[in-house]
């Protein structure tokens, strides 16, 4: 059974920053392209940021220098570091997996979210 378990939103000032973290159980991790979600209200959910098994990145234009994704695979673990966080960055951010390694788009499995809330 895959579960992916997310950790770290929270409520944040504009400008500030947040670390969110997914572990990942029931999946080859270290083969696996992992990503992040957010859903804000009203919204599609959009791809936010992706790495694939050989550490290619990929991130949506309103996010690229502001946030940073990485993994541990001895820990399997995904990380979303975000700064300069903007109250538009305001939404439900999921972990997702996909055993595909190579793929910058991995949508098979999903976490349960965790909200990021940017206001002052």
């Amino acid at each position: 059974q895959v579960q992916l378990v997310e950790s770290g939103g929270g409520l944040v000032q504009p400008g500030g920053s947040l670390r969110l973290s997914c572990t990942a159980s029931g999946i080859i991790f270290s083969i696996s392209s992992m990503g992040w979600y957010r859903q804000a209200p009203g919204k599609q959910r959009e791809l936010v940021a992706a790495i694939t098994s050989g550490f290619r990145l990929d991130y949506v234009d309103s996010v690229k220098g502001r946030f940073t994704i990485s993994r541990d695979n001895a820990k399997s673990m995904v990380y979303l570091q975000m700064d300069s966080l903007k109250a538009e960055d305001t939404a439900v951010y999921y972990c997702s997996a996909d055993p595909t390694s190579w793929t910058t788009k991995p949508n098979v499995y999903w976490g349960q979210g965790t909200q990021v809330t940017v206001s002052s």
